[in-house]
C-alpha cells in the first residue's frame, strides 16, 4: 500500500474534515496547506496528484496518536524518516488503544483471520527470531476492518482483489 492510500482510508474511516487533516499533518514548525492535503488525497492518475513521503505519514500518525490518546507533557518524539507496514500497524494500534483481541476482531470484520501468535510477530523488534514483516494484505484488511468498525453504515471501499473476486463469481 502506498502512503496516499493509507491517508485516504484513515480520513474516510474517521470522517476527518480538511481542518483536522491539516492539523494532523502539521508540526509546530511546519504547517500543511489545504492544497497539499488535497493533492495527497487524489488518485494516482488524477492531475495534481502528489505522492506522500514516509516522513509526512509518520507526522500524521504521530499526531493521530496524540489526538486519540492525549499528548504527553514534555515528551517530544522524533518523526521517522522511513516507515514500514509494521510501524504503521503499531502506530494505529497505539492511537486506537487496541489490544490483540481487539485487532483480531477488527480483522474479522474484514473477513481476515490471523492467530494471536502471527499478530504478535508483527510487533516484535526487527531481527528477533519470531519477527514477521507485515504484508500489504494484512494492513489493507486492518484498514478495511477499522472502516467497518468506525463507519458501519458506509459502503466498503472495493480493492482490485475484491473486484476480481466479484467479477469471477458473476461469470459462473
Amino acid at each position: 500500500m502506498n502512503n496516499n492510500d493509507i491517508l485516504r482510508r484513515l480520513r474516510f474511516t474517521f470522517d476527518f474534515d480538511d481542518a483536522q487533516m491539516m492539523a494532523l499533518s502539521s508540526t509546530k514548525d511546519q504547517s500543511v496547506s489545504r492544497a497539499e492535503i488535497s493533492n495527497w488525497l487524489r488518485k494516482e492518475d488524477d492531475e495534481g496528484y502528489q505522492s506522500m513521503n514516509d516522513h509526512r505519514l509518520a507526522i500524521f500518525l504521530n499526531n493521530l496518536i496524540d489526538e486519540k490518546r492525549g499528548k504527553r507533557e514534555g515528551v517530544e518524539f522524533p518523526h521517522e524518516k522511513n516507515l514500514n507496514n509494521n510501524q504503521i500497524f503499531m502506530k494505529l494500534k497505539i492511537a486506537l488503544n487496541l489490544k490483540a483481541e481487539d485487532i483480531l476482531d477488527v480483522l474479522a470484520l474484514a473477513d481476515f483471520t490471523l492467530s494471536k501468535h502471527e499478530l504478535s510477530a508483527f510487533f516484535r523488534k526487527e531481527g528477533h527470531k519470531h519477527y514477521r514483516q507485515c504484508k500489504d494484505q494484512v494492513l489493507r484488511n486492518l484498514l478495511q476492518g477499522l472502516q467497518q468498525k468506525y463507519r458501519p453504515d458506509s459502503t466498503p471501499i472495493k480493492t482490485t482483489f475484491q473486484w476480481a473476486k466479484i467479477e469471477k463469481s458473476e461469470d459462473n
